[in-house]
Parts: C-alpha cells; sequence; structure tokens
C-alpha cells in the first residue's frame, strides 16, 4: 500500500504510479527482529514496549517504596489545585493505582501500540501518546475529581486515533477498522462507568487522539511536508516528558529536604 495516496501498488515499485510519490521499503522489510537485544523486542512494538518498560519501573519503584513521593507528586490533581505543576498532566499517565490497574493497561497497549505503531509510523505513535496523555488528564483536572494515574487516557488516545484512520479512510480496510475500533470504544467507554476509573480521562484522551489522528493522516493523500513535523513533534513529546519527570523529581526532592 502506497504509504502518500493509500492505493494498492506492487512490491516492486519504488514510484507510485498514481501519485508519483517515492516508495520506500516494505515496514515488513525494515523491521528484522534480530536487532535489538537477539529480537526479545520485536521492532513492531519497540516503542510500546519501551513505555511499558518505564511503566512497570515506576510501579515498582513506588509499590516497594510507598515514600518515594511518585505518586503523591506526578499524580494528576484538580486543576484549582495544579498551581503551576503542569508536569503532573504528563506523569500521571506513567503511574498506577495497583497490580491489576496495570497489568489490564499493559495488556491493552500491548497489542494496541503494536497495531498504531505498524499503521501510522512510531514518530506518530509517540506523538498520539503524548498529547492524549495531556489532554486525557487536562480533561480529567478540569472536570473530573482530579486525582487520577494510569496509561488508560493514552491508551484511549490510541483507540481515538485509530478510530479516525478508519472513519477518513474509504476503503474496505478502513471501514473494517471503523467497526474495530468502535467496538473498542463502547466497550472502553462502558468500563469507563465502574467506580474507581476516571471517565473524563478516557474521554479527553478518545478525543484528543481522533483529533490528532486526523490531522497527522487526513482523508487526503498524505503531503510530504508532514512526515519531517511529525518526526520534530515526536523528538519534542520525548523532550517535554523527559523534562516533565525532571521537574518531578526536583519537587520531590524539595519536600525530602
Amino acid at each position: 500500500m502506497c504509504p502518500n495516496c493509500r492505493a494498492f501498488i506492487t512490491t516492486d515499485d519504488r514510484v507510485c504510479p498514481y501519485c508519483e510519490a517515492r516508495v520506500g521499503q516494505r515496514a515488513v522489510d525494515q523491521r528484522s527482529p534480530g536487532d535489538i537485544l537477539g529480537g526479545l523486542i520485536p521492532h513492531a512494538r519497540f516503542t510500546t514496549i519501551l513505555i511499558l518498560l518505564i511503566n512497570t519501573g515506576l510501579y515498582l519503584v513506588d509499590s516497594l517504596n510507598p515514600n518515594s513521593g511518585l505518586r503523591e507528586w506526578g499524580m494528576s490533581i484538580p486543576a484549582p489545585m495544579m498551581q503551576g505543576q503542569w508536569w503532573r498532566l504528563i506523569t500521571a499517565g506513567f503511574l498506577h493505582g495497583g497490580i491489576l490497574h496495570i497489568l489490564m493497561n499493559s495488556w491493552v497497549l500491548f497489542d494496541l501500540g503494536a497495531e498504531v505503531e505498524q499503521l501510522y509510523g512510531t514518530s506518530r505513535l509517540i506523538v498520539f501518546y503524548f498529547v492524549t496523555t495531556v489532554t486525557g488528564f487536562w480533561t480529567s483536572s478540569h472536570l473530573g475529581h482530579g486525582y487520577s494515574v494510569g496509561s488508560s487516557a493514552g491508551i484511549f488516545g490510541l483507540i481515538g486515533a485509530m478510530l479516525a484512520s478508519g472513519v477518513f479512510d474509504k476503503s474496505s480496510l478502513g471501514a473494517t477498522v471503523k467497526a474495530l475500533y468502535m467496538r473498542w470504544v463502547v466497550y472502553g467507554l462502558v468500563m469507563s462507568f465502574l467506580p474507581g476509573v476516571d471517565f473524563f480521562a478516557h474521554i479527553g484522551g478518545l478525543a484528543g487522539g481522533f483529533v490528532a489522528g486526523w490531522l497527522a493522516s487526513t482523508p487526503r493523500p498524505r503531503m510530504a511536508w508532514k512526515e519531517p513535523v511529525i518526526k520534530v513533534l515526536a523528538g519534542v513529546s520525548v523532550a517535554i516528558t523527559v523534562l516533565a519527570f525532571g521537574m518531578l523529581y526536583l519537587a520531590i526532592s524539595r519536600t525530602s529536604q
């Protein structure tokens, strides 16, 4: 499939005969599982597994040392209490409240992240996860009870991005993707009404993901200028995330002195 206009082409084509876009190697040819830790981490899930490892590491630190301050200073809180603590909108997406919480989220993210990365690419996956974590916890802090952690805001964001792809892709593949992820949305929203689940973080993540998916890959053929812009945005997303955890560390350090 041409990455620009999504027309079906042969594996020998290096220039799409429909939109004349230059075509690189197929994704399956670019991924060689032996390149990363002897194949322990497949390329199709590399970014997803990195996120899962970060989540797991932070959960272990918080569980083994309940006084670490990670959840206290990293969770999302009501907007009036933020007082400039913007990093909470990011760090909250990497923290979890219990073993069942992180296991459920990790199970969903493991498969969903690979699907998003295969369809949209690594850079878009990073941008989607970052943006929708922020939109999810911003919505939670302004409209919900505010005290919240978990990767489900980003997970709903990825669902929203996949749904956008299905809605705006008028091919039979798009229809299949739309039907599949509409079911994901229904199941996810039903689960969001369970006690202790942050409904507003889910809604904020889903809406942010749908808009981000539409902007990243519209029904019009992808324009070449988008690709370097998306890569820059992915780099900015990673940098801001690192800065957010730096701010979290400083906040914890100040209170422990």
